[in-house]
Formats: C-alpha cells, sequence, structure tokens
C-alpha cells in the first residue's frame, strides 16, 4: 500500500502529522543532544568545558583528556573485566533463559502454573542486600569472577518475553512432528528452537548485554580485590573523585603547588567526557549490531500468548 503524500491528507490529518513529526524530532533531539554534547566536551579544550563556550561544536580542539585516560592501567584491565563479564554473562543467560522459556512454554508440562508463579514472584520480593550476600559468601563466589557472571544471571521479565515468543512464532506442530520422528526435547530445542529463535536471542544479548555492562553495584558490594574490579565501578570511583592517583588508583594526582593543582583539575573537568565516551563504546556497538533483530523481537515477545 502506498503512503498517502501530505498534499492528499485531510487538514485534521495533516495537522496531526506535521505536530507529531515536530513532537517527535524535539523528543529526538532531547535524548541525544546530551550524547552530542559529551562527544564534543570529550575533543575540547578544558577551559572553554569551564566556561561553557562548548554548546555545539568542539573549542579548541584538544586530545588531552584521552591521553589522560588511555594510559592507565586500572582502566584497561576494568575494562577487559567488564568485556569478560559481559560476553560469558550474555552466554550462560541466554541459555538459561531460553532453557526455561521453551519448558514453560509446553502446553502438559506439569507443575507449571507453580513454577511460574514461583518465577512471578521474585520479581517483587527479593531477601535483601544482608541475605544475599551471605548466600555469596557462603557459595564461595564472594570476591570471585563469577559472581560478575551469575549474579542477575536470569531477568523474569526476559524470560516472559522468550516464553512469548516461543509460544506465539514456533507453531506447535513441529513439535508433534517432531515427536513423531522419535526427537526429545533437547534434540527438539537444540536443532529447532534455538535456529528459529534468532531474533529474541539477539533482543535478550541486548537487553542482558547492557544490564552487564552497566552494572557497578555488584562489583562495589561483593569484590574486594581491585584486579576484579569492572569498568563500571572504576568509573563511578572517577567520576565521585574527580581526581587522579598517578600512581594507579585514580587518574590524576593532588599537586602541592597551586599551579600543578589547577592543571590537574583541567585534566579532570575534560577526562570525565573522555571516560564515558570510552565506557559506552561496547554497549553501541552491540545495539548496531542487534538493531535489524531488535525492534521485530521486541514487538514479537511482547504479544499476548
Amino acid at each position: 500500500m502506498k503512503k498517502k503524500s501530505l498534499k492528499n491528507m485531510s487538514m485534521s490529518n495533516r495537522i496531526f502529522y506535521l505536530f507529531n513529526t515536530a513532537f517527535w524530532i524535539v523528543v529526538m533531539f532531547i535524548i541525544l543532544y546530551p550524547l552530542f554534547l559529551v562527544c564534543i566536551a570529550s575533543v575540547s579544550d578544558p577551559d572553554a568545558i569551564v566556561r561553557g563556550e562548548v554548546i555545539w561544536h568542539p573549542v579548541d580542539f584538544s586530545l588531552i583528556g584521552y591521553k589522560a585516560v588511555l594510559k592507565y592501567a586500572e582502566l584497561w584491565s576494568s575494562y577487559a573485566n567488564s568485556i569478560l563479564y559481559t560476553g560469558v554473562g550474555i552466554c550462560i543467560s541466554i541459555v538459561v533463559t531460553l532453557a526455561a522459556a521453551y519448558t514453560l512454554s509446553r502446553r502438559n508440562f506439569p507443575g507449571k502454573a507453580v513454577i511460574s508463579l514461583y518465577f512471578v514472584v521474585t520479581m517483587f520480593f527479593s531477601g535483601g542486600l544482608i541475605p544475599t550476600f551471605l548466600v555469596m559468601r557462603d557459595l564461595h563466589l564472594y570476591n570471585t569472577r563469577w559472581v560478575m557472571i551469575l549474579m542477575g544471571c536470569v531477568s523474569v521479565w526476559n524470560l516472559m518475553v522468550a516464553r512469548t515468543y516461543i509460544q506465539n512464532s514456533i507453531p506447535e506442530e513441529l513439535y508433534e512432528a517432531a515427536m513423531l520422528d522419535g526427537a526429545t526435547h533437547f534434540q527438539y530445542f537444540g536443532k529447532v528452537v534455538l535456529p528459529l529463535s534468532k531474533t529474541i536471542i539477539a533482543v535478550l544479548a541486548v537487553y542482558y548485554g547492557v544490564a552487564k555492562w552497566n552494572d557497578y553495584f555488584t562489583g562495589l558490594v561483593y569484590l574486594r580485590d581491585r584486579a576484579l574490579l569492572p569498568l563500571q565501578t572504576v568509573l563511578r570511583e572517577i567520576l565521585a573523585t574527580l581526581q587522579v592517583d598517578m600512581t594507579g588508583d585514580y587518574m590524576m594526582t593532588m599537586a602541592d603547588s597551586a599551579e600543578s593543582m589547577q592543571e590537574a583539575m583541567r585534566i579532570a573537568n575534560v577526562s570525565k567526557y573522555c571516560i564515558i565516551v570510552v565506557a559506552t563504546g561496547p554497549v553501541v556497538i552491540l545495539y548496531a549490531a542487534m538493531q535489524k533483530y531488535f525492534e521485530k523481537g521486541v514487538m514479537i515477545g511482547s504479544l499476548k500468548g
């Protein structure tokens, strides 16, 4: 069906179309401008940032912030940690989520209602921080990499979305045909369900990936070894202090002289923008890679089954 041109629309539809377009342009600007501002501020002169001159374009182009950020080993070790936690966490989370979603999508699964209720209850109630901390300690996960990978391994919301996707998008006749051919549940899940679930897998990868990449609280509470800290926990410390220790704990040093201190603060002002750009890079890449699946997967998985 061809779309109606603006000239062929009625006056009321034309007004609505123009208003709707203008409204979403404003919304898009409100969302994108802060991101654009961070990018141009990261390559601007620190003094221009303080004076408020950086608005639409970089002022006195400078890479002093990136030079200060990229040479610190702790930042890059935490960057590597976050990549590891996110990559392994996505794989484990998707496998567990889809396995549980497939099980709950079976019509003849005994105890389905009780188990579904058990999952849903966890969306509204939790044991709290202290009981969870004690459980992680007793499981010997405290101060290990596994606590970053396994904490929040399954989101009940994502589980319900995946279950709905399987129910609505994979015909029950395929299951019946596979069972007649002698396939087991594991064979059907691996050879039929997973190949037909690429869209929802991409959506889950984005959801879990963003959650894992942005998780700073787990590292703050459950890790005491700084070599295990994820990027976001280190980033939180840097942005909170706006100071860097040249010996390695932070990224700048408090100098004895007023002049050196002023220079340190200049670098701190621009470094925080550079850190944000460096830290958000993988998330942007993940969204771009999954874009063609993302919208379709969200819409199909959100249908009521």
